[in-house]
């Protein structure tokens, strides 16, 4: 069994880092292994620890781990995109967050992270047409982690969400490749219609914390939009946007503000 798991870390160089890390991690504190053991040695896979992850996090009462388990594993082998984007996503966090020094912390500690692993989950069953067990993983992100993600949303990969708490997706929201964004961020509606209601964000947006983009509008890719802002119409690429309600203040300051992350104002020239 032990040779079967090496052969499968060999032929994966971000599983086995994780592996090592978490070797290391056991070493330096004893007291962290039974976590690490049950979140990533006893697995083979990254496909294998997400799928722990998910389950362990979410099951309650109402719903076990091992059906969860069973509901992760199930995506993962149908749908080997999802776990492409998992990858895509940890590396954004790897790349981007100066406080991730390490790839096992987004899987066992960054909320983020799990969130938006969760939601994958959620979206896949209800691109499959199992909407109450869609919705009750929504339902159960938001109770564990306060993020709240419609199952229909439409999230790409490379996603960042920093802090992520207090975080609203709407259900026809879309989210372009490696986005970022920073705690208390809505993507909302502005009334009651059914059809398209949500904001559509383009490829490498920042977004900052606490900002509130409503309505059926486009945020042009590669722009920012400032902590706080209430945005409320059409986005420009590449500007930055600010204020309440937000106007253009200047260009998005360097190609892709989402890794960079630069959230000062007035480092985009005007």
């Amino acid at each position: 069994m032990a040779q079967a798991q090496q052969a499968m870390r060999s032929v994966d160089p971000v599983w086995e880092r994780i592996s090592l890390e978490a070797e290391d991690a056991v070493k330096s504190e004893p007291l962290m292994g039974g976590l690490l053991h049950a979140c990533i040695l006893h697995h083979a896979s990254l496909e294998k620890a997400l799928s722990y992850r998910f389950s362990a996090k979410l099951q309650s009462n109402e719903m076990s781990q091992i059906i969860l388990r069973d509901i992760a594993d199930e995506a993962y082998l149908e749908d080997p995109s999802i776990v492409e984007s998992a990858r895509a996503d940890l590396m954004a966090i790897y790349d981007r967050d100066p406080a991730c020094h390490r790839l096992l912390q987004p899987l066992v500690f960054f909320k983020g992270f799990q969130a938006i692993q969760a939601y994958r989950i959620a979206n896949w069953l209800w691109a499959k047409g199992r909407i109450d067990l869609s919705y009750f993983v929504q339902m159960r992100v938001s109770e564990i982690f306060g993020v709240d993600i419609h199952p229909a949303a439409k999230i790409g990969k490379g996603i960042m969400i920093d802090h992520a708490h207090s975080i609203v997706i709407g259900e026809t929201a879309v989210v372009g490749d490696n986005v970022s964004m920073l705690h208390s961020v809505t993507l909302g509606g502005t009334g009651k219609e059914e059809e398209e209601r949500h904001p559509k964000i383009g490829n490498g947006v920042l977004i900052g914390a606490g900002a509130k983009i409503l309505g059926n509008i486009k945020v042009g890719h590669c722009s920012r939009i400032a902590a706080g802002s209430v945005v409320l119409a059409e986005v420009p690429p590449c500007k930055t946007v600010a204020g309440v309600p937000a106007k253009i203040v200047g260009e998005a300051g360097c190609d892709q503000p989402s890794v960079s992350m630069d959230q000062l104002i007035n480092s985009a020239p005007k």
